[in-house]
């Protein structure tokens, strides 16, 4: 590993920011410098120069790569229409990459992000802080050593508030997406269908969506998914329904995980065939990253500790010459579960994954 890796961290201002503290992060890791940062808004730009203590702006991705030459670029926006135009901008430089989730707007755009980046032997890893968390790998022990027996479903939830159906399913869904395949593996197929105000999306009704999120429409998505070894998950979101369900159960032939979302999310377990404590008398238990029931042993710093985490692996990533924990490969996987929905729904068919239609299946519906 070197001693000092150039950082160059990329906002835009009014158009996603700088994410979930994907630009501060740097400042906590010896190891890296932040060389300048790059933001097309100059008010933005500037508070972000004041906010990491640099002196070098730009205006455009291109005036800093070329100017800073870094060894690391830090994408930080939410909005994902620029993700992908940025991504091959810097994986042409050979520059490492850190960027915020949803990772990009359809299967094609994830096939040349990825063609690029293997061209170049860039090594990009996506900000999904759960992936990260030592308590998401305690479940995964705990599935692998059948603490509740055989997988037979996993059901997943958005935040369902005023961006509940289609916004959810990318916003938050990603989140979900990443870990049910991170979890119980890469699903074979979809079967979805999106409603608005009682009736099924139509053509007529899409419109490009929030936060540069590309076709969208529908204030309701039900979604199944056939994973490996013949279990199934099931992802919904009903705007407004909100009820503080966002996160995954997974439930067995002899139990229940609970798993939220963040660093150190709430998980637990319920050792109980008949997944109802109310006819079982069984208790739910905490898990930790040290196990069922045990005192947490590290220590919650939110989304900064997965940032952490997730910059470090990427250090060991460059210097082991392997992919980062949650790499681009993960994140196309999470971005065909969301459009297989919509290629689902169009079809009103299940469709298999990998895609067959790579272009977003709504981006031509008339």
């Amino acid at each position: 590993m070197r001693n000092r890796y150039r950082v160059l961290v990329c906002g835009h201002t009014g158009r996603g920011n700088y994410g979930h503290g994907l630009d501060t992060v740097w400042q906590h890791v010896p190891s890296c410098e932040i060389v300048g940062v790059v933001d097309p808004d100059e008010a933005g730009r500037v508070a972000g120069l004041r906010r990491l203590e640099v002196t070098s702006g730009y205006a455009s991705l291109e005036e800093g790569l070329a100017a800073e030459q870094p060894d690391i670029v830090a994408i930080c926006p939410r909005w994902i229409d620029a993700h992908r135009d940025w991504v091959l901008a810097v994986a042409a430089t050979g520059a490492h990459i850190y960027m915020e989730k949803p990772f990009c707007r359809s299967a094609a755009e994830a096939d040349e992000i990825i063609a690029a980046c293997e061209a170049s032997g860039t090594k990009l890893a996506l900000a999904h802080q759960t992936r990260y968390s030592p308590v998401t790998s305690a479940v995964k022990r705990l599935l692998e050593d059948g603490a509740i027996g055989e997988l037979l479903e996993i059901r997943a939830r958005g935040k369902e508030d005023h961006r509940g159906g289609g916004e959810d399913l990318w916003v938050l869904g990603s989140h979900l997406m990443n870990l049910i395949h991170h979890l119980a593996g890469e699903p074979e197929w979809v079967q979805a269908q999106c409603e608005v105000e009682g009736r099924a999306v139509m053509a007529a009704d899409i419109r490009e969506g929030n936060e540069g999120l590309g076709p969208l429409a529908g204030d309701t998505v039900r979604a199944m998914y056939g994973l490996p070894n013949g279990a199934t998950a099931f992802f919904g979101s009903r705007r407004g329904a909100a009820g503080n369900r966002f996160g995954l159960q997974l439930f067995g032939s002899t139990g229940v995980i609970e798993l939220l979302t963040g660093y150190l999310p709430a998980a637990s377990i319920l050792r109980d065939p008949s997944w109802s404590p109310a006819r079982s008398g069984k208790a739910w238990e905490t898990i930790t990253s040290a196990g069922i029931g045990m005192p947490e042993e590290v220590r919650d710093e939110g989304g900064h500790g997965g940032n952490l985490a997730a910059v470090h692996d990427l250090l060991a990533a460059i210097a082991d010459d392997r992919h980062p924990e949650c790499s681009m490969y993960e994140g196309r996987v999470s971005v065909e579960m969301i459009c297989g929905v919509f290629a689902s729904h169009r079809s009103g068919q299940r469709e298999s994954l990998p895609l067959r239609e790579r272009e977003h299946a709504w981006a031509t519906w008339s």
